[in-house]
């Protein structure tokens, strides 16, 4: 009985110890047309494997999540196949005020840093980067 005991508190705290490690970054999408400002607020976000990326927008219009497709054949692999609803390559879907999109990072994604970008709004700048520590 004791034994069973020790096994059913090793595995709580291996189970613990995962929920722990998964964390949430909200990365905000905003803009102001009349200064012609569009931002992703934090503009680097540093996340591990199993962290999940959660873009919301603020505001500034319609907003879409794209990642730049210069990275590794691995990387763009892993991603890809973590991006839920893509509309293209590396491509998430548009969203309106108060929309989310969110990716949570494959437990095979290499760690490096991924630049990512607004698509209607890539002319006015509104890029961010991605940093993927192990």
């Amino acid at each position: 009985m004791h034994r069973t005991a020790l096994v059913l508190a090793a595995l709580a705290l291996g189970t613990a110890g995962s929920a722990a490690a998964q964390k949430t970054h909200v990365i905000r999408m905003d803009g102001n047309a009349e200064r012609e400002e569009y931002t992703f607020a934090p503009a680097t976000v540093t996340a591990k494997p199993g962290d999940v990326l959660v873009f919301r927008v603020a505001g500034g219009g319609n907003h879409g999540v794209t990642f730049e497709s210069s990275m590794p054949a691995a990387a763009r692999t892993a991603l890809n196949a973590a991006m839920p609803r893509r509309v293209g390559d590396l491509s998430g879907p548009m969203l309106s005020k108060g929309g989310e999109y969110r990716i949570t990072l494959p437990a095979d994604m290499p760690a490096g840093r991924y630049r990512f970008y607004c698509l209607p709004h890539r002319a006015y700048d509104e890029v961010g980067f991605l940093e993927v520590a192990r």
